[in-house]
């Protein structure tokens, strides 16, 4: 997902449609991955509840992310331009080019790299835990 928001950013030729294709995937992995790894992790006894927690927690980073980050940055740099061009009868601001997101899809692509090394660390942390329940792994 991280690579997929660099695509984003930088908005080469082609870029949407491999930045849509690895997020995409990535979001795919993550909701077919996150359920039952909640459930070993923390039983089935209040699944229910657990995954309805984690469910929210996607309109809420959305909220966060697209209402308050990404639009206060989109705001700056309409504002930027606006100020270099003439005057806009209409009193819009409006952003044009990959700049306008190429902050937000970086600070998006750090959170993933963030996330992927919290994974890590939890793969660490529940290997003894996985090993008394599976058996010994080659890896």
């Amino acid at each position: 997902m991280s690579v997929g928001h660099i695509f984003f950013a930088y908005g080469w030729p082609g870029a949407m449609h491999i930045g849509t294709l690895l997020i995409g995937l990535g979001y795919g992995a993550h909701w077919a991955i996150v359920p039952a790894t909640a459930s070993e992790l923390f039983g089935l006894k209040k699944f229910g509840a657990l995954y309805n927690f984690l469910t929210l927690a996607n309109p809420a980073g959305s909220l966060v992310f697209s209402g308050l980050i990404a639009s206060s940055i989109y705001d700056r740099e309409a504002e930027n331009q606006a100020h270099g061009s003439m005057f806009n009868p209409d009193h819009v601001l409006r952003c044009q080019g990959s700049i306008c997101y190429f902050l937000t899809s970086l600070i998006m692509s750090g959170f993933c790299l963030i996330a992927a090394a919290l994974s890590m660390i939890l793969v660490q942390r529940t290997k003894l835990v996985y090993t008394n329940l599976y058996g010994k792994t080659r890896s």
